[in-house]
């Protein structure tokens, strides 16, 4: 690039090399021919990084430039993923002023997103085990009062998404719900969008009419903007439990987590169930929320590895519309006024639960059976990983802090940790 080109010239041949690299995928094999691209993407992709945070934005210009003739879409895990923050970078340069950064930025439609979301569920553990091992434990709770609970069971989910964590649930309280035993199961499930409330409401109680009548399911979406969790109706006695899946990681301010964790405490639950994506390193600056999230991302991209093949469609999917997604969001949070997730170590969250007056459950032994054996019963693509008791192809199932929590990780990096609490 010649010297004398100006700053509006960078910007063009930018999006001209981001429009090269996407129109060229089709005709790459999908593998890296040297096997040890990977450390020198790396290193480019945290000096643009550190660049842009330094306000250095022709070295910034020119560091992205070279990224794009490297990363593909569809090339291995670490091209793909270095693809994904070379967007965010660039319409971080960008900024909303501009007219490229939508284009860059490229919101996944509802369907679309859902359908990606869909995909990950059914190939990967990730979803799975939080879901499951979440579900256990409230399980255990609710029985733990079955002599004084009345048979019913609330669950207060503050962030209900698409629904898929209930039907498991659902499935486990029908097989003990018998002609004199009926259960009442009522979720009350906060969202954002009052479409995708109703879509959920309608898949779950149309699962639930699948089992026994004796199980009585009641399910009430609300608006979190405009509904307030004092309001809500509960029935005498009833084993109430929060269900915390995620949802902190995604607010904005630990203001609002005190306020949650605040809220949460005055409606005395018999549990509250907490899942984490887990992270190892403090997120106050730019620089150090970037390496998190690229350790974090670049472990995710590289377990999809296990579940499906390069080509995949359904990989390409999931990377693009879900997981690509949150890799822009994140670096752009700040500039878009949107919530942004965090990636906290173990010991922060749980000094903070311990804060607000909550004390921890140990994790059942059924717990982590079951979590051990969703691993183990998983299809992956590569059969040759499959390794020793609680870990296939690079997933692992660890107990951890005296047996109160749980966690998913790959390799050698924690990817969902999920724990229990009580108020004291």
């Amino acid at each position: 690039m010649k010297s004398s080109e100006g700053y509006e010239g960078k910007i063009f041949r930018l999006l001209q090399m981001r429009e090269l690299m996407l129109r060229e995928d089709h005709r790459r094999k999908g593998v890296v021919e040297d096997g040890n691209n990977g450390l020198p993407l790396i290193h480019l992709l945290l000096s643009t990084a550190t660049s842009i945070d330094e306000r250095n934005y022709c070295a910034t210009l020119e560091n992205l430039i070279e990224l794009y003739q490297t990363v593909s879409l569809i090339g291995d895990s670490v091209q793909r993923v270095v693809a994904y923050f070379a967007d965010g970078l660039a319409a971080r340069l960008l900024t909303r002023k501009s007219p490229f950064y939508d284009m860059v930025m490229e919101e996944p439609t509802s369907e679309e997103e859902f359908l990606a979301f869909t995909d990950l569920y059914r190939v990967s553990p990730y979803y799975q085990f939080a879901h499951f091992t979440a579900n256990q434990a409230i399980l255990e709770a609710y029985e733990e009062e079955e002599e004084r609970n009345n048979k019913a069971l609330h669950v207060i989910d503050f962030d209900v998404s698409y629904g898929f964590q209930w039907p498991s649930l659902i499935q486990s309280l029908s097989e003990k719900a018998t002609s004199g035993n009926r259960i009442s199961l009522r979720i009350t499930g906060f969202g954002n969008n009052l479409k995708e409330l109703q879509e959920t409401e309608a898949r779950l109680v149309s699962f639930s009419k699948g089992f026994s009548n004796q199980l009585v399911f009641e399910f009430q979406g609300l608006l979190r903007s405009s509904s307030r969790l004092v309001n809500l109706r509960r029935k005498k006695n009833e084993t109430l439990a929060v269900n915390l899946v995620s949802y902190l990681n995604t607010l904005s301010s630990f203001m609002n987590v005190s306020d949650t964790l605040g809220l949460v405490h005055s409606l005395g639950p018999s549990i509250v169930v907490l899942v984490k994506q887990e992270g190892s390193r403090s997120l106050k600056t730019f620089l150090s929320r970037f390496t998190e999230s690229l350790h974090y991302f670049a472990a995710m991209f590289d377990s999809l590895d296990d579940c499906l093949p390069l080509e995949s469609t359904e990989r390409l999917r999931i990377e693009k519309k879900l997981l690509g997604k949150e890799i822009k969001s994140m670096l752009n949070y700040d500039m878009d006024g949107v919530d942004c997730p965090k990636y906290e170590r173990m010991e922060t969250w749980k000094t903070r639960m311990e804060n607000h007056g909550f004390v921890g459950r140990k994790i059942s032994s059924k717990c982590v059976i079951q979590a051990k054996l969703l691993l183990k019963m998983r299809t992956h693509y590569y059969p040759l990983q499959f390794e020793e008791e609680g870990g296939s192809g690079g997933f692992r199932v660890s107990e951890r802090d005296e047996g109160t929590v749980i966690s998913l990780g790959w390799q050698n990096r924690f990817l969902l940790t999920v724990s229990a609490w009580q108020p004291i």
